[in-house]
């Protein structure tokens, strides 16, 4: 089983901390990542999220572009409503002209926040113009159009791969119609997975950006050297995400021993059903949870996530997670000999 892994990080800001401190530890943990195999490391945009520090996701892939020598740097994703197409193209035709083949863009169609934001951000809550602006910014990236009335410099020419993000059947549909790579959020939101990536792979059209489908699927990965730990690990997770569901965002909340109590059961079952694209325990457990999800859904490339409290326990965590990959591609390599 050979499979790319990448690592998805919303810049986590854990209680007790700052800001200053989660774009530190971002730095870090991608200069790490780096060292440990992974393909690419992607950063999202949300906004006013207390606990999150990806805000301004171009400016933060740039520091981590810069920390780094290899390893794909990336959006997953810039939430393409909030933005005109051109102001897109010039920032990451900026970014993949400083650094060239690392660069990354994938597309999401929502928010990022809620109502309020969307009104600080002067979008229109009616305008739906999201497959448009995604040709249009397509037309920016690609080959240069000498004579065309609106460029992209720099941008033309930079081809920079562009994925659509998506938890629903529309950004499926719309990536197999523009023949671009899809990426799934089964981290938090897997409802509509089997289905979307169904949808995907039956309707693709081979184009100028890919000649055939390619899937990314999201886990959640909490790992750790004791399975009781790693599930202690993912306790602050499973908080935060009741929290926002409930409209109390805050920052990352310090994990505890018995989630339930502090949740109640249903809210427990509500947020473990969202979550359960999901990995916990030591290294055996999680290497064959990673297997099952592998083999279900056979995606092309797949990203790990997950909000750990402790920095040093967050690297720990994908460390073990990428030696099992590895692992699994070392096993996969052996097999095809």
């Amino acid at each position: 089983m050979t499979i790319p892994f990448s690592l998805l990080d919303l810049s986590p800001v854990p209680e007790g901390h700052e800001a200053s401190e989660a774009i530190k530890n971002t730095l870090d943990l991608a200069r790490k990542a780096e060292g440990w195999g992974y393909r690419r490391f992607w950063l999202a945009e949300h906004h006013n999220m207390p606990g999150i520090a990806s805000a301004a996701t171009a400016v933060l892939i740039g520091l981590v572009a810069q920390a780094t020598s290899r390893i794909r740097v990336g959006a997953g994703g810039i939430m393409l409503p909030n933005h005109a197409p051109l102001t897109v193209a010039e920032a990451f035709g900026t970014l993949a002209t400083a650094f060239p083949d690392r660069i990354d863009l994938g597309l999401g169609r929502a928010p990022g926040g809620d109502g309020a934001v969307i009104r600080a951000l002067r979008r229109d809550p009616m305008a739906d113009s999201f497959p448009q602006d995604v040709v249009e910014l397509l037309d920016y990236l690609g080959p240069e159009r000498p004579g065309a009335p609106v460029r992209a410099l720099p941008g033309e020419g930079t081809n920079v791969p562009v994925w659509i993000l998506g938890s629903s059947l529309f950004g499926a549909q719309l990536a197999a119609h523009l023949g671009l790579p899809y990426a799934f959020a089964s981290h938090f939101a897997p409802s509509d997975m089997d289905q979307a990536i169904a949808i995907y792979r039956d309707r693709f059209r081979p184009g100028p950006w890919n000649d055939r489908p390619q899937v990314m699927i999201a886990i959640n990965v909490f790992a750790a050297d004791d399975a009781r730990e790693a599930h202690y690990l993912r306790s602050s997770m499973q908080l935060a995400f009741a929290r926002l569901r409930t409209g109390m965002p805050g920052k990352l909340p310090r994990p505890v021993r018995d989630v339930e109590a502090e949740l109640g059961a249903p809210m427990r079952h509500m947020v473990d059903q969202a979550l359960r694209i999901s990995a916990v325990g030591d290294a055996a457990q999680v290497r064959a949870q990673l297997q099952a999800l592998i083999g279900q859904y056979r995606p092309d490339e797949v990203i790990l996530t997950g909000q750990i409290h402790d920095h040093a326990a967050r690297l720990r965590s994908f460390e073990i997670a990428a030696d099992v990959l590895q692992s699994m591609q070392d096993a996969g390599q052996a097999a095809a000999v």
